[in-house]
């Protein structure tokens, strides 16, 4: 079975070192140490921790109603507006989202660069990769 280091699930779960390795320290996910002395968290010990975390959140962060469940909060990295369109991009932990949507909806959201926002993805096909 995969066991991931402290850094790899943090970066999975989109979250600081810190804060999962307050969740180690807490209890909430399982660790053991590896010859090193680092501490691991076994994959599927992580996969459900990844679930609980999605359908109850962490406590830290605000509430947010809609229907669209694959969210990728962000912040605003670039802004390029056009007459009638616009494009604006959101780096989400190691993800880069760019999203084409009107000026008007730019303007009313009073998108700007450094802002935190949120990219929400509804799609009909989801590729994985393994890596």
């Amino acid at each position: 079975m995969q066991s991931y280091t402290i850094g790899q699930a943090a970066r999975l779960l989109g979250v600081s070192p810190d804060t999962a390795r307050r969740w180690a320290d807490a209890g909430r996910v399982a660790t053991h140490r590896d010859e090193g002395g680092r501490r691991l968290i076994d994959g599927q010990a992580l996969a459900a921790f990844s679930v609980e975390i999605a359908q109850g959140g962490t406590g830290e962060e605000e509430v947010s109603y809609t229907s669209a469940r694959n969210a990728f909060p962000g912040i605003v990295t670039a802004i390029k507006l056009g007459d009638v369109a616009a494009q604006v991009e959101i780096q989400a932990g190691p993800h880069r989202l760019v999203s084409l949507l009107t000026r008007e909806a730019v303007e009313e959201l009073g998108l700007e660069v450094g802002m935190q926002a949120t990219a929400r993805v509804k799609s009909t096909s989801v590729h994985i990769d393994r890596t």
